[in-house]
């Protein structure tokens, strides 16, 4: 092995870990009771087990990775007040905001079903 090989192999391999680390450890402007809260709710609905922990982990990793908190943040929120009944409801089911917000979390969510389910 060269001396210059001796010197960029180490190099290299710290670059690489820093890679492949870096994903999972890069900050998020999701704050994290979002994250626990999310993370909760899946597994509520998934299975209480340690497999549904990292699956639902996954899960909000993805969708973070793919839509801003803001955006998510109004999409949820366009979500739970299309729930209210009667016309109070319906300016957060029927407008274009509101649907174009839903539908970018429905792609985000299935990209994550798709990557951890």
């Amino acid at each position: 092995m060269s001396h210059l090989s001796r010197l960029v192999a180490p190099l290299v391999f710290a670059v690489a870990a820093i890679h492949t680390v870096a994903p999972a450890s890069a900050a998020t402007d999701y704050p994290t009771s979002t994250l626990a809260e999310y993370v909760y709710g899946c597994m509520k609905a998934n299975g209480e087990n340690r497999d549904m922990l990292q699956r639902c982990s996954c899960s909000i990793d993805v969708i973070s990775s793919v839509i801003t908190y803001d955006h998510y943040l109004a999409a949820e929120t366009y979500k739970s007040m299309g729930l209210v009944p009667g016309e109070n409801g319906v300016l957060f089911r029927e407008s274009a905001p509101a649907k174009a917000s839903i539908t970018e979390l429905k792609r985000a969510q299935a990209e994550a079903d798709i990557r951890c389910f």
